[in-house]
Order: C-alpha cells, then sequence, then structure tokens
C-alpha cells in the first residue's frame, strides 16, 4: 500500500506547521523523489498513469515547488534546448540571440545546436538535446513533418516552434511572423512605385513560409489588378543562390524581365544585387529589390536594401516566454497556442 500523509492527527499537524517537500509528494504518491522530480521538469519521461498520481498527490498537499526544487540535479540550472537550422543564416542568429537574452533573465541556461539544414543532424541533435536533460526546446525545424519531433511531442517534451508551425497544428506551440502580410506588403509597393510586371524570388513550392509570401502577392494583385505576377524559382535561402538567380533575370530581355522582385529572404537579395550589378542593370532603376528579414547589413548594402523587417529577437523572446507557460502545469496548459507577430516595410533604395 502506498505511503500517504494523513490529513489530520498529529503527523497530519506536522506536516501543516511547515513547508511541504518533495520527499512529501513522493511518499503520499508512493513513488520516488526522483520521480517527482521527472514530473515537475521533465514530464516525458514518466508514464502517464504515474504523472497523473504525482500531480494529485501536489494538487492534495497544495506543494509549491522551490526554484532548487526544479532543477535537474543538486547544482545544476535549468536548462533549453534550442535548435536552429542553420547558423550561417543570420535570421536564426538573431532568434538565438533573442531567446537566449530572455532566458538569462530567468536564470535559464540554452543550449543551441545548429542542424545546417540537414534532417539527420536535425534528428542527431534533438537526441543530444534530449541526453542532456533539457527543460525544453526551441526548435526552428528542417523538416516540420519529422517523426522525431512528432514522437517527442507524443512523450510531452514541452515544445515551442519558431518560425515554423509544424505537423501537428492542432497540437504544438509556435510563433510566426505573418508571411502572407509581409507579401503583400512587398507587393503593394511595387505596385505603388509603378511596377506592372514583378516576380517572386524563391522556392514556395517546397517552402510554407514562401509559399505564403506568394499567396499574400497574389492577393495583393488581384485586389489591384493589370499586373503580372510571376515565380523565378529557387532551392535554397543562399546568397548563392540569390546570384544565380540574379544571373538568370539579367539575361532575360528587358520585356521579358520583370522590373520588381520580392526575395524570399535578404540573402537572396544580396545576391540578386550582385549579380545585377555585373550585368550593367540599376537598382531600383531597372529592377527594382525587395528582401525580407532586414538582417543587420540590409542598410549598408549598395543600395541600402528595401525590406519586409521579420522581429527576430522579438520572436525568440517569445519563443522563451511560451516554454515558460508550458512548465507551469501539464495538465491545464492548452493543447495549442500560436502567436503571430506582424512584418514591417523598411523602404530605402533598392525599390
Amino acid at each position: 500500500m502506498s505511503p500517504t500523509v494523513p490529513a489530520d492527527g498529529a503527523e497530519g499537524r506536522r506536516t501543516s506547521r511547515r513547508s511541504v517537500t518533495i520527499r512529501d509528494v513522493a511518499a503520499h504518491a508512493g513513488v520516488s523523489a526522483g520521480t517527482v522530480s521527472n514530473v515537475l521538469n521533465r514530464p516525458y519521461y514518466v508514464k502517464e498513469e504515474t504523472r497523473e498520481r504525482v500531480l494529485r498527490a501536489i494538487d492534495e498537499l497544495d506543494f509549491h515547488p522551490t526554484q532548487n526544487a526544479r532543477q535537474f540535479r543538486p547544482g545544476r540550472e535549468r536548462t533549453l534546448g534550442i535548435a536552429v537550422a542553420n547558423l550561417d543564416n543570420p535570421f536564426f542568429v538573431d532568434v538565438a540571440l533573442g531567446a537566449e537574452e530572455l532566458a538569462r533573465q530567468h536564470d535559464i541556461g540554452v543550449v543551441i545546436t545548429n542542424s545546417a539544414y540537414d534532417p539527420e543532424v536535425e534528428n542527431q541533435n534533438l537526441d543530444l538535446l534530449v541526453q542532456h536533460r533539457v527543460q525544453g526546446l526551441i526548435i526552428s525545424p528542417v523538416d516540420e513533418s519529422s517523426s522525431r519531433l512528432q514522437m517527442l511531442h507524443d512523450r510531452g517534451v514541452p515544445m515551442v516552434f519558431v518560425d515554423r508551425v509544424g505537423r501537428n497544428a492542432t497540437q504544438g506551440w509556435s510563433v510566426i511572423v505573418d508571411d502572407e502580410r509581409g507579401g503583400a506588403m512587398a507587393a503593394q509597393h511595387l505596385m505603388n512605385t509603378g511596377h506592372r510586371s514583378i516576380a517572386l524570388v524563391g522556392h514556395p513550392h517546397t517552402s510554407p513560409k514562401v509559399r505564403a509570401r506568394l499567396e499574400g502577392m497574389q492577393s495583393a494583385v488581384a485586389k489591384h489588378g493589370g499586373v503580372r505576377l510571376e515565380v523565378l524559382e529557387t532551392d535554397s535561402w543562399t546568397v548563392d543562390t540569390g546570384r544565380y538567380a540574379g544571373t538568370r533575370l539579367a539575361e532575360m530581355s528587358p520585356q521579358e524581365r520583370p522590373t520588381g522582385i520580392l526575395c524570399a529572404n535578404d540573402l537572396l537579395a544580396l545576391g540578386v544585387l550582385q549579380s545585377l550589378s555585373r550585368h550593367g542593370l540599376r537598382v531600383p532603376e531597372d529592377v527594382a529589390v525587395i528582401g525580407y528579414d532586414d538582417l543587420a547589413w540590409a542598410e549598408v548594402s549598395a543600395p541600402a536594401l528595401t525590406t519586409i523587417r521579420q522581429p527576430r529577437k522579438l520572436m525568440g523572446a517569445t519563443a522563451v516566454r511560451m516554454l515558460l507557460e508550458l512548465f507551469k502545469d501539464v495538465s491545464s496548459r492548452p493543447r495549442h497556442n500560436h502567436v503571430v507577430l506582424q512584418p514591417e516595410l523598411v523602404v530605402r533604395d533598392s525599390a
């Protein structure tokens, strides 16, 4: 029979005169103190039946864990794992910095891993973070439909997607930017400045985010009328890919070449600017160029890049706040929570 703490009597009065400890909860639930610690910090390590029994004991004893009781082990601070798609992209660096800055304010350590756009590396990183017993995960996944992510979700790992929604949108937590609005803002700006042939440079067929930006452009064009919109397909987000896209634009005849373009990110836009300049085309006189992200160097490029600003550090900080909510109470938190931040058009010299 599981030992309990009586509600009344001498032992009950003695317990009521002091703070309830993690050992009291363990005794009440008939488990070890380590199991109670796992329920508080790593509920995905505990079977559902046992987890529910411990949560009932916590409620019945009105247990309020101290900061020390919520550590993974004595002397170690709480730790979050951040798995980003690619640290070569300054966008993800800024997201990670925003998360780290807020986590530090809460005395929470951060472990950052780089998946380099490789799904297999991402799986290895996720395994590594779980082995290091991180309390929660912030992830910008390479593969949003990854079975590994689904497994971690099913095991109850606290997880927040950044810049992605994930396959299980009805149960996940995420923070994203309204990409459809961002695409519409870019298209509207190009049309307002007289362009009647515009294009998206990116990969909407493989990236849901780029597809949303294209849908925003399509919506704006449909409302305006009399504007041609096309897609210049790419296979990645890199500067080299942008250079190749810029060369393709330069090789088009003036009659077929779009006069205004939105690049799926600032790195692509930088490559496009370089190629157009090499081929003797002027920006924005011959081709207006809009980027997406507003990275730190965007305002010092030549010409200064007009772009759609994403609040990158705010995305990382918001993900940490969401994880703090996820830590509070497994039984009462909502099944899904999606925060949508708003983009901003930053007008400079390129469009």
